[in-house]
């Protein structure tokens, strides 16, 4: 059936221009910005005026090109952390208005327009206002949080200080953990400590590091240990530095194979291994609205992490520093 919009979406909906920019990834390391059918929302869903759309690292891998993806990508395909305010909503949409500001989990936001379903949109308060949310990375970080059962006086390290390591070291400091933060950048370490890390270690020799952090804890290791870089090393690291019964919490976004892990540790020690990333849809709306929460008491403070932004007709360069990370570069937004 043909979408019904509300009598207010309608007329927004009119006053709106029929197409809009959007990025599409044509071929590998190949964007280009087109004008495309504005969307329309189906029962069920709102469409977004986007304000903006951060970048995540999972676009690395159809940025840079691998067999199984098919070009080209979709118009405002892989963008899912985008923002923005609802202009038109479909028919039997209720809890959602025109006008409301809200962070979204769709998939095409690197585009002017986006279509949600109304039940994957928070509503941002007036605490908010005029301040990028990149609802979808937010919400990830709190659900991670959540997983790792992280509670006042215990050791957490955290290996791989990003934008998600970097969240991940202010929860933990406020919930009154002492934080080891382990990272490969002079600038993600230093970054750690602004945050509130207690202390940092470079990433580079790996039994160095463990003999720091044994020495860091009196040989006991730490009673949580995240790993967010999604890469094998470091994951075989983090069990190293879990101590016996403790929790290693996998928070990395493993997408290019196999892993081999040193089971044998992991057995011996009793550790519990926590695969930190949601899939149900309703339990990343939990995480958003929990982020929404943090952010404006104060508990989550992700505005200087936020270190790079581009138009969307600067998406290229924007991708290239993804993909690159210059020094400096922590979390990149597309704004319109």
């Amino acid at each position: 059936m043909h979408e019904i919009l509300t009598t207010e979406a309608k007329a927004a909906a009119d006053t709106q221009a029929t197409a809009m920019k959007a990025a599409v990834l044509t071929a590998p390391k190949q964007v280009e910005v087109q004008e495309v059918p504005l969307p329309e929302p189906a029962s069920g869903q709102v469409r977004l005026r986007l304000e903006g759309c951060g970048l995540c690292a999972s676009n690395i891998p159809v940025w840079e090109g691998r067999e199984w993806f098919t070009y080209p990508i979709s118009a405002g395909n892989p963008g899912h952390e985008g923002w923005g305010i609802v202009d038109a909503v479909g028919e039997g949409v209720t809890d959602v208005q025109v006008g409301d500001r809200v962070a979204a989990l769709s998939y095409n936001s690197y585009a002017a327009y986006d279509i949600a379903d109304a039940d994957k949109v928070v509503k941002l308060p007036d605490a908010l206002a005029g301040k990028p949310f990149p609802g979808e990375p937010l919400g990830c970080a709190m659900n991670i949080f959540k997983r790792s059962d992280i509670s006042e006086g215990q050791t957490v390290a955290i290996l791989g200080i990003g934008f998600l390591g970097a969240l991940l070291v202010q929860l933990a400091k406020n919930a009154g953990a002492r934080v080891i933060a382990i990272s490969q950048r002079a600038f993600s370490l230093e970054m750690a400590k602004d945050c509130g890390a207690d202390e940092t270690i470079p990433m580079d020799d790996h039994y160095q590091i463990i003999e720091k952090v044994k020495e860091l804890t009196s040989g006991a290791f730490c009673e949580r240990v995240i790993e967010c870089t999604g890469k094998e090393w470091p994951l075989n690291l983090a069990g190293e530095l879990t101590a016996e019964r403790g929790k290693l919490i996998i928070a990395g976004f493993h997408q290019d194979g196999m892993r081999q892990v040193n089971i044998q540790l992991w057995n011996w020690r009793g550790i519990d291994v926590i695969n930190a990333h949601e899939r149900d849809p309703q339990e990343y709306i939990k995480g958003m609205k929990a982020a929404v929460e943090a952010v404006a008491n104060g508990t989550l403070d992700p505005e200087k992490l936020y270190t790079h932004t581009y138009s969307i007709d600067n998406i290229r360069l924007a991708f290239d520093n993804l993909t690159n990370r210059p020094d400096g570069f922590v979390k990149a937004l597309i704004t319109y």
